[in-house]
C-alpha cells in the first residue's frame, strides 16, 4: 500500500529538529523500521515527517569510566557489533544480535526502538535489567528517566511532546557478572512472545546479584522482582522462576493466551539464568 502525502522534513541539527516537531501532527522519522510500515498500511497517518538521519552526533558510543553513552541514533547493528558494548556491557550486544534480520539491524535505531515501545520487543528487557536510564531532550530543557519508569503501556512512554530520544545510558557490566538474553521469537515478524534478559553475579555456591528483565509478557517490559529477590535468598531455581508473571496482566492473541505466555516466560527465564550462571566467574 502507499501512505497518504505528508510533508518531510531532514533538520541538520537538534534545535531545528525541536522546532519542527513542536506542534502539528508530525512524527519523527529515526531508522523507520517501525514507521514505515505502519504508513504503508495507513495506520499512522502523520501530516509531517522528521526526519533525524542528518543530525550529527546522535549515533555515538562512548565508555564514560563505569558508564556507556549509546546515542539514540546508533544502529542495531553498531550496538550488536561495538567493541565498547561487546566488552563492557555484552548483555546489550546479545539483545541486539536478536532483533529481526541483518537488513532491520542495519537500519533500525536503539532510540527509535525505545521511544516505539512496542510491548514485544527486545531492548527494553534488556534496558531495565541493565538498571539503564534514557535521556530526553527539548527545545527548552532536558532530563534522566530511568528505564523501568520510562516503558509505560503498549506504545506509550514517558516522552512529552516536543521531546527526543537523545540518549541511552546504561552501567558498565561487572566483569564477574553472567548474563543471557533468551527469546521465543514469533516466526514472522521476529519480535519477542516473550524475552528475558538476566544479570547474575555469584556468591560462593549462591547468588549476590540477579536481574531479570521480561518483554512481551505484558504490556510493557518489566522487572521481575519477586524471582531477583528469591534467587538472591538462595531459593531453589524452580520456586524463583515458578514466580515470574504473578499479579502482573499478560498478553493474549492468537499465537499465545495468557497463561501460556506466563508458562512460555518461566521456561526461558529458567534458560537464561542458566546461561547467565554458567558466564558468572
Amino acid at each position: 500500500m502507499i501512505p497518504q502525502e505528508f510533508d518531510y522534513s531532514a533538520p541538520t541539527n537538534l534545535q531545528e529538529a525541536f522546532q519542527l516537531i513542536a506542534d502539528g501532527e508530525r512524527k519523527v522519522l529515526a531508522g523507520g523500521m517501525s514507521l514505515i510500515p505502519l504508513m504503508k498500511l495507513r495506520l499512522a497517518t502523520p501530516e509531517h515527517v522528521v526526519d533525524l538521519g542528518r543530525v550529527p552526533d546522535l549515533n555515538h558510543i562512548g565508555d564514560e569510566g563505569s558508564v556507556i553513552h549509546i546515542g539514540a541514533m546508533a544502529t542495531h547493528h553498531d550496538v550488536e557489533t561495538s567493541a565498547v558494548i561487546r566488552a563492557r556491557c555484552p548483555l546489550l550486544a546479545e539483545t541486539a544480535s536478536n532483533i529481526g534480520d541483518v537488513q532491520v539491524r542495519n537500519r533500525g535505531t536503539l532510540g527509535g526502538s525505545i521511544a516505539h515501545a512496542d510491548p514485544s520487543a527486545d531492548y527494553p528487557a534488556a534496558l531495565v535489567a541493565l538498571e539503564g536510564k534514557i535521556r530526553i531532550a527539548s527545545a527548552k530543557a532536558e532530563r534522566t528517566v530511568p528505564a523501568a519508569a520510562f516503558f509505560l503501556d503498549p506504545f506509550t512512554t514517558a516522552l512529552e511532546p516536543g521531546e527526543l530520544v537523545v540518549e541511552v545510558l546504561v552501567p558498565a557490566e561487572a566483569g564477574s557478572e553472567g548474563y543471557r538474553y533468551e527469546k521465543l521469537e514469533h516466526p514472522a515478524s521476529g519480535f519477542a512472545i516473550v524475552g528475558i534478559a538476566a544479570r547474575i553475579q555469584k556468591s560462593g555456591r549462591g547468588i549476590a546479584m540477579a536481574r531479570i528483565g521480561v518483554t512481551g509478557l505484558g504490556p510493557h517490559a518489566f522487572r521481575a522482582l519477586e524471582t531477583e529477590r528469591l534467587l538472591e535468598s538462595g531459593a531453589e531455581m524452580e520456586k524463583a522462576v515458578a514466580s515470574l508473571g504473578e499479579g502482573e496482566e499478560a498478553n493474549s492473541d492468537l499465537y499465545a493466551s495468557a497463561d501460556y505466555r506466563r508458562h512460555l516466560a518461566r521456561v526461558h527465564a529458567r534458560r537464561a539464568i542458566a546461561v547467565a550462571l554458567t558466564r558468572a566467574s
